[in-house]
């Protein structure tokens, strides 16, 4: 899938939240080696070096070049200062043993909207070709709507993470049914109806089977029918904090 400045982003990454540093190398490499060409990480994480380090045995491993990897990191909500932004930038780069990163985001709004600083100083780093791509994350219509003020928002991409709602959905018998349906288990019939929507996804995993397992969902289709059913179990539930309330 393309991004609105024609950038490829792959329809399926890894995230590495809650793994730790230590452990986050093996599992970057491995997921390298499966397959995955998006990975996900974030300042607050505190696994960005273990992260490089992964990204460097991958590359090492499968003879890839970066240039085939797609590699996301976070500005954390308490840095939104133009001057922050720049620095904690820098900072995460040089964890990650990167001269560039494809994808940087504004973790969290905050409540203080001081994220339009943290934006400016995003923009001023994409146009000097040390993020190939900006965005946000966890942010809401009112928080958007606030950027609207001075930059111009279209095509806007959507990317999940928690898609399988921390295994909450994994017992759902509507889910059950149509992945018997298909011959393929919960976690994928959830994932696929997320990327026919033209959805990105993040997974999280630290085992390679079910690295594996997550992205053996791009040789079937859900129908029209399946896809009404899933849509009907929307609840309009959440698994983490409220952006509107959520401080730092």
């Amino acid at each position: 899938m393309k991004l609105n400045n024609q950038i490829e982003i792959p329809e399926l990454g890894l995230g590495v939240f809650q793994i730790p540093n230590e452990e986050t190398a093996d599992v970057v490499k491995n997921a390298i080696v499966n397959g995955y060409r998006l990975i996900d990480t974030a300042k607050i994480y505190e696994n960005e070096e273990g992260t490089g380090h992964g990204i460097k045995e991958g590359l090492a491993m499968t003879g890839l070049s970066r240039e085939d990897l797609f590699i996301t990191s976070k500005l954390w909500g308490d840095n939104h200062s133009y001057e922050e932004t720049i620095q904690n930038f820098e900072e995460s780069l040089k964890k990650l043993y990167l001269d560039y990163l494809d994808l940087y985001l504004i973790h969290w709004p905050g409540t203080h909207y001081a994220y339009k600083e943290a934006w400016k100083g995003m923009e001023d780093l994409y146009k000097a070709g040390k993020i190939k791509a900006i965005g946000v994350s966890n942010f809401q219509k009112s928080h958007l709507e606030e950027l609207r003020n001075f930059l111009e928002l279209h095509d806007i991409m959507v990317q999940a993470w928690s898609p399988l709602m921390q295994g909450q959905l994994l017992d759902n018998e509507v889910l059950k049914k149509i992945a018997d349906k298909h011959g393929k288990s919960v976690a994928q019939i959830i994932l696929r109806w997320d990327i026919q929507q033209d959805i990105l996804v993040n997974v999280k995993s630290i085992k390679s089977e079910r690295m594996i397992a997550n992205r053996q969902i791009f040789d079937f289709s859900l129908d029209s029918e399946d896809m009404k059913a899933i849509n009907s179990l929307n609840e309009e539930l959440r698994v983490g904090p409220d952006p509107e309330h959520f401080n730092f």
